[in-house]
């Protein structure tokens, strides 16, 4: 709990940008919790680090483009990033690649991170 007394939530987000809508959902579940002045972070995880590329195209496959709604995060009080270090080498994904307040995390760092939090989600 933070210190107004609220619960916290991270959401874990594992899915590539496109293919299925849990890329999107998870995003939504942050922006949704966010908005209601719940303490809520973000961690990408495996595929989910795809989602903070900027350079995505989704017209061919006529979709959203998942990046425009990442870029919003910070509107609601979404700073910091919290990255899958070993899946940004395993795409040889650079820091400078990733939107400002990108954080990436070890394996111990992510388990701390996740018991953190009262809520965990998983999309």
């Amino acid at each position: 709990m933070d210190s107004a007394g609220k619960k916290s939530q991270l959401i874990i987000v594992r899915h590539s940008p496109y293919g299925n809508s849990l890329a999107r959902a998870g995003l939504d579940a942050a922006l949704s919790a966010a908005a209601f002045d719940q303490p809520v972070q973000l961690l990408f995880l495996g595929e989910g680090v795809l989602q903070l590329l900027s350079a995505q195209d989704s017209s061919a496959i006529a979709s959203r483009n998942i990046f425009k709604l990442i870029g919003s995060l910070p509107l609601y009080g979404i700073e910091t990033l919290h990255v899958d270090a070993d899946a940004m080498g395993r795409y040889a994904i650079e820091l400078s690649e990733l939107p400002v307040g990108a954080r990436p995390l070890d394996r111990s760092a992510m388990r701390q991170l996740i018991t953190e939090h009262d809520h965990v989600l998983g999309f």
